[in-house]
């Protein structure tokens, strides 16, 4: 779905990376940007600033129908801030609900939100899939900071007439993604003999940047998604193994994975007391997007395979 040439959307997060890829995907004539730093897109419209309790975004809302609000601080692995929730919530909530007020009092139609699934929980090792209408049982302070602006966004729009439209996604991949997705597709891509070939019956929903992108786009205009919580993935889950073969497969490897039974990965948790580590590996994370597609009549656009593909490019 295209946007509507009368909108104008403003994007805050646009150097990150759904937001490149989001920016990549929009007419620049129709875009306004607020971050650190101008990105140099020729008739994008450019405001600095941070996200915070107290920015004041003068000019950033002119002729703005839709924001789009990527910026985030984001979840950091063993995170040694001695105020991680503080920290956490003065980006993600209190400056969320800062910029989203003004937007409101300058008579912006829609905020859109990318949030997280972590706001779900962590795991569906030992339950359904989560959906849209689960109650939230965030854990760390990403997720709470997360889960309060969900919830503080939602009362504004009531509040104010403002549409609101939240996304929560899973694990983002794609072409120029980091973290353990790009250490594990590394790990792959040169033949190293990894232990997860037995790791096949759990199943763990993903979505490729270019499939949440495309859900983005189509929230802009959808009149359906007003005042809405979706859930996104790529609906089509896979297991560690899955995805372990489908990484040798893209990048034309043979799956030297080992079968490992679980049960060691499992007691090497316990001994380690890394149980959420292993649990990550090992246990489920799923999704139950029926209310997206029915809701929004849309389906992910982009295979798994063709996101895998492109996240295993070796930058030149």
């Amino acid at each position: 779905m295209s946007i509507s040439k009368d909108r104008v959307v403003l994007l805050t997060g646009a150097s990150g990376f759904v937001g490149s890829v989001l920016l990549s995907a929009l007419p620049a004539s129709r875009i306004s940007l607020f971050g650190r730093r101008d990105l140099g897109i020729p008739d994008a419209h450019f405001v600095r600033g941070e996200i915070q309790p107290d920015t004041q975004y003068l000019g950033a809302f002119n002729n703005v129908d839709v924001v789009i609000h990527l910026a985030a601080r984001v979840h950091i692995m063993n995170d040694s801030s001695s105020d991680p929730l503080a920290e956490f919530r003065a980006v993600n909530t209190e400056g969320t609900l800062n910029l989203a007020r003004q937007a409101a009092e300058a008579g912006v139609k829609r905020f859109i939100f990318l949030s997280s699934i972590k706001v779900n929980g962590e795991s569906t090792s030992h339950c359904a899939a989560f959906n849209a209408f689960d109650q939230r049982l965030p854990e760390d302070p990403y997720a709470i900071s997360k889960s309060e602006a969900e919830e503080q966004l939602l009362a504004l729009g009531k509040e104010t007439g403002m549409e609101i439209v939240i996304i929560r996604p899973p694990l983002v991949y794609g072409e120029g993604v980091k973290a353990n997705f790009a250490s594990l597709m590394k790990l792959v891509g040169r033949g190293f003999p990894l232990p997860f070939r037995a790791i096949n019956q759990n199943k763990r929903s993903l979505v490729s940047v270019y499939n949440l992108v495309d859900l983005i786009k189509v929230c802009i205009d959808h009149p359906k998604a007003a005042n809405q919580v979706f859930l996104v993935s790529d609906d089509n889950d896979l297991s560690t193994a899955q995805m372990v073969a489908l990484m040798a497969k893209v990048q034309g490897k043979v799956n030297l994975s080992l079968p490992v039974p679980v049960c060691c990965f499992k007691l090497a948790g316990k001994l380690f007391k890394k149980d959420d580590v292993v649990d990550r590996l090992v246990g489920s994370l799923q999704l139950d997007i029926e209310h997206t597609k029915n809701t929004l009549d849309w389906v992910p656009p982009y295979s798994v395979e063709h996101g895998f593909a492109l996240a295993a490019k070796k930058k030149d």
